[in-house]
């Protein structure tokens, strides 16, 4: 019997994946947390055999945490579940001990053809992942540091920025304070090295994280 634990903030994907597996002779469900450090302290008393791993949580980044579990539990799957398509954070997820990495709005099958492709000690990507993998092969190539990393959060906030929305405005629609707007924003020129929002813009849709 293979033991899987969720970690995902949204509850109708636990339950979605619950559904997904509750009829599966082989797999058990050992718990979902819905933050990295309800996961952290979890792992402590139980390791399971496949983590589903969303790459968006509150308190972490999903990245970090997947090099965490990798430390606290080696020989342990890692499948990154979760709505984040872009190429740069599907190879540093790999990166950081991933397995394998599968949309949200993925089918049954795919889930089950995912988790036996990694116990299979094989990596998996689904169809749509390894397309965006594809485009940026060059990037591979040359070394995936060159792609920032960044937040749900923080795509989010530049693409307002990108919109033509300032820091106060942001802040009113995203419910945040401007202080934690602007910090976001402050991280933002930091990861992509610019000297202005107008170089910011530019980067980021470059790397086509901007619509």
């Amino acid at each position: 019997m293979y033991k899987i634990l969720i970690i995902d903030d949204h509850p109708l994907v636990i339950d979605g994946v619950r559904t997904m597996l509750h009829d599966v002779q082989t797999i058990t469900i050992i718990g979902a947390c819905k933050t990295a450090s309800e996961a952290l302290v979890f792992l402590e008393q139980e390791i399971p055999d496949i983590v589903l791993l969303d790459i968006s949580l509150p308190d972490m980044d999903g990245l970090q945490l997947c090099g965490e579990i990798r430390n606290l539990c080696k020989d342990c799957k890692i499948l990154g579940l979760t709505s984040t398509n872009e190429a740069g954070i599907i190879i540093h997820f790999m990166q950081k001990g991933g397995n394998g990495y599968l949309l949200k709005n993925m089918e049954r099958e795919e889930l089950l053809e995912a988790i036996d492709t990694v116990l299979d000690g094989k990596i998996y990507l689904s169809k749509a992942a390894n397309q965006k993998v594809l485009e940026n092969f060059h990037s591979l190539q040359n070394g995936v540091s060159n792609v920032p990393v960044i937040t749900r959060r923080e795509k989010e906030i530049m693409q307002l920025l990108s919109d033509g929305m300032t820091g106060p405005q942001i802040a009113e629609k995203l419910y945040l304070s401007h202080h934690t707007v602007e910090t976001h924003r402050k991280n933002l020129f930091k990861k992509f090295n610019a000297n202005n929002l107008q170089m910011l813009l530019k980067i980021g849709r470059e790397y086509k994280l901007l619509s």
